[in-house]
């Protein structure tokens, strides 16, 4: 039986007797429900694939608590669960105890832990990487990592694996690792940042030479060391042996019948998982996965815009965008400040430039405010600077009145805007107007403006709908919580593609007709 860890505790105790049947390797995760936290102990010996409706609540109840102290990742296990992960690319040797202690059963038994775990890897010269050092009194190099190439082939090599039945000397084995196991001329790779170096040191007893210079060596060379003891283990040697955490990198089993238990854990450790997949990215239409990453591409005919997320199939075209922020009492300070960040998240998102996207911002309450006209600022560190300082308003919700200003002055030659320029108003609120909207939302619109309105909580979605252009599910977004608006600023794409100068048209019309009456003329003489 696995250990059942401490929630609180890093150093691993001995084996709890009566806590599950020996056939249980227990996992404990702690979610954040509310005010809430909700302990779930999972059976992963057992654990089956799950549905996609069960998948996405796995993710769903991780959400925003995604750094909450747990004790194995969540997110990493459902993702694994729905076969929806990578290996990274790794160099793993295990480090094997072979000594008189093992019986000839119990290593047969490691010799199975160790083909399942591989089969789980993504294994080739260019993904991950396995080697086999067989040690008791001494050490032997059973499978270097250039030795294999392909998962059968390694599978099959460590069915012929001898135990070597003598003493055990763990720190030797360790040395061995680290001086031949991982170097070049036995086919590791040169450090970097994208290859992990991993060994697993598996071993039943007390060792008899030093294991804890040796070890700290080890991982000051970049090694991830994991150690499994197995029945009488001296747990303060796993302590020594093992990288931090502790809680992640030290397992116990009672007996050798049980190791193969520990299967799902190491395939968890070496779970990446698919960002696209798993919707962890902002791509507006194309992710492209990467180990541990992503990049964003676009359709054809699509261009990807400055924010590496974002697609346009017109980002030459120039735009007035004029933000009209509600900045009254029902906001409050601390959600005004995420609605800046809303406001920056959709600028990251223009194409800022003095011949593109020029941005102006107004605030309104009981009153109009505007905090900078259109054209004031050219790029997009200056603007995101000028909207981090915004003050907040306060008092009431007159948001007819800030649609009069929006049409009136805003959009004015004299407040920035450019004649013949498409014009884009994005309309925030958190409430009902206190004032009549109907009649400044139809002149905003029959003066061409595209409107967009965005509303929180409170807002009513009557008002969001007559204030947004046609089509108005393209045009007005609503969520209860200021938290979700980040999902918000995702969908609002501005989209403003230059019409052709219809006078331009003409002009070569008539000029095509006149060569081709032209060329007909010489043609019959």
């Amino acid at each position: 039986m696995e250990r059942v860890r401490s929630l609180n505790s890093l150093s691993p105790g001995p084996p709890l007797q009566d806590c599950a049947p020996s056939s249980l390797v227990l996992r404990s995760f702690l979610v954040p429900f509310g005010t809430f936290w909700v302990l779930f102990q999972l059976d992963l010996s057992v654990i089956m694939i799950p549905s996609p409706p069960l998948f996405l609540l796995l993710l769903g109840l991780m959400g925003a608590h995604a750094t909450a102290p747990v004790s194995v990742d969540l997110r990493t296990a459902a993702a694994m669960a729905a076969g929806l992960c990578n290996t990274r690319p790794t160099d793993l040797v295990f480090i094997v105890d072979s000594s008189r202690s093992v019986r000839p059963s119990e290593f047969e038994q490691v010799k199975v832990f160790l083909a399942k775990v591989i089969e789980g890897l993504d294994v080739g010269p260019d993904a991950t990487r396995v080697g086999v050092v067989n040690y008791a009194s001494r050490v032997k190099n059973e499978l270097s990592l250039k030795t294999h190439k392909t998962k059968a082939g390694l599978v099959k090599a460590v069915t012929k694996i001898e135990p070597l039945s003598t003493g055990t000397m763990t720190g030797l084995a360790i040395q061995f690792a680290l001086n031949v196991a991982f170097s070049e001329a036995e086919g590791a790779r040169i450090k970097s940042p994208d290859i992990s170096k991993v060994a697993i040191i598996v071993t039943d007893g007390r060792p008899q030479d030093n294991v804890k210079e040796v070890a700290a060596r080890a991982r000051d060379a970049g090694i991830e060391l994991y150690a499994i003891g197995v029945g009488r283990v001296d747990l303060n040697t796993l302590k020594q042996i093992a990288s931090e955490q502790l809680d992640d990198h030290v397992d116990y089993v009672e007996s050798y019948s049980v190791i193969e238990k520990l299967t799902k854990k190491f395939q968890e450790a070496f779970c990446v998982a698919d960002l696209c997949a798993t919707g962890d990215h902002d791509c507006q239409q194309v992710c492209i996965s990467a180990p541990g990453s992503f990049k964003c591409a676009c359709k054809e005919g699509f261009s990807l815009l400055e924010d590496g997320k974002s697609c346009s199939a017109c980002s030459n075209a120039a735009t007035d965008v004029v933000f009209l922020i509600d900045g009254s009492k029902s906001v409050r300070p601390e959600n005004f400040e995420l609605v800046k960040k809303w406001i920056n998240q959709i600028i990251d998102k223009l194409d800022v430039s003095e011949t593109k996207a020029h941005v102006g911002l107004v605030q309104y309450s009981s009153s109009v405010k505007q905090e900078f006209p259109l054209g004031r600022y050219n790029n997009k560190k200056d603007l995101k600077d000028a909207v981090k300082k915004m003050a907040y308003m306060e008092r009431g919700t007159m948001t007819g009145q800030a649609l009069r200003y929006l049409t009136d002055s805003s959009f004015a030659p004299a407040s920035g805007a450019r004649p013949g320029v498409a014009k884009v108003g994005i309309v925030f609120t958190d409430g009902r107007s206190q004032d009549y909207i109907g009649d400044a939302a139809k002149k905003a619109k029959e003066q061409g403006c595209k409107m967009y309105a965005v509303g929180v909580g409170n807002a009513v979605e009557d008002e969001l709908r007559e204030i947004a252009s046609q089509p108005t599910g393209e045009h007005y977004f609503y969520t209860a919580d200021f938290k979700a608006m980040t999902a918000i600023a995702k969908k609002l794409q501005i989209n403003i593609c230059q019409e052709e100068d219809p006078c331009e048209c003409d002009s070569v019309v008539k000029f095509q007709k006149k060569v081709e009456e032209a060329l007909q003329a010489l043609t019959k003489k």
